[in-house]
């Protein structure tokens, strides 16, 4: 079974997020929305499917990456989070939370030895292919 299939996103703290979009958008090109930017790329497995990873700026203030103290977090794409989370559990990894399920995949946070939170996520990439077609950064 795979376990992390890639890099689902990347999220960090800032001053200023709508600012920091702004400027990537405008010297670096990426396609901002209210979040960041969507990544589009295609899966090594099958190739003829898009998959979708997210560039998030966070106010500095959020309390989202509690309980980690850092200034980033790091989304990773998975499979099976179910099974992956029950393993998990098992080898005494902290998990945060429960697995929380909305259409565009399944969600779930865990602690690495460092203390850096980790977001764990099951994408349902058909869902952001169609909230986000055309307006992704390729």
């Amino acid at each position: 079974m795979k376990k992390v299939t890639g890099i689902g996103g990347i999220f960090f703290k800032t001053k200023n997020p709508e600012q920091m979009k702004e400027w990537y958008n405008k010297n670096l090109g990426l396609v901002t929305n209210e979040y960041g930017s969507v990544f589009e790329f295609r899966k090594s497995d099958t190739p003829d499917e898009k998959a979708y990873s997210v560039w998030s700026p966070f106010k500095e203030d959020t309390d989202y990456f509690e309980p980690s103290e850092k200034e980033f977090m790091i989304n990773y794409r998975v499979e099976n989070i179910e099974k992956l989370v029950a393993e998990l559990r098992e080898a005494g990894v902290t998990i945060c939370d429960e697995i929380e399920t909305y259409e565009y995949g399944k969600f779930v946070h865990i602690m690495d030895p460092e203390n850096n939170k980790i977001e764990l996520w099951e994408p349902v990439d058909e869902v952001f292919q169609s909230m986000y077609e055309g307006k992704t950064t390729k």
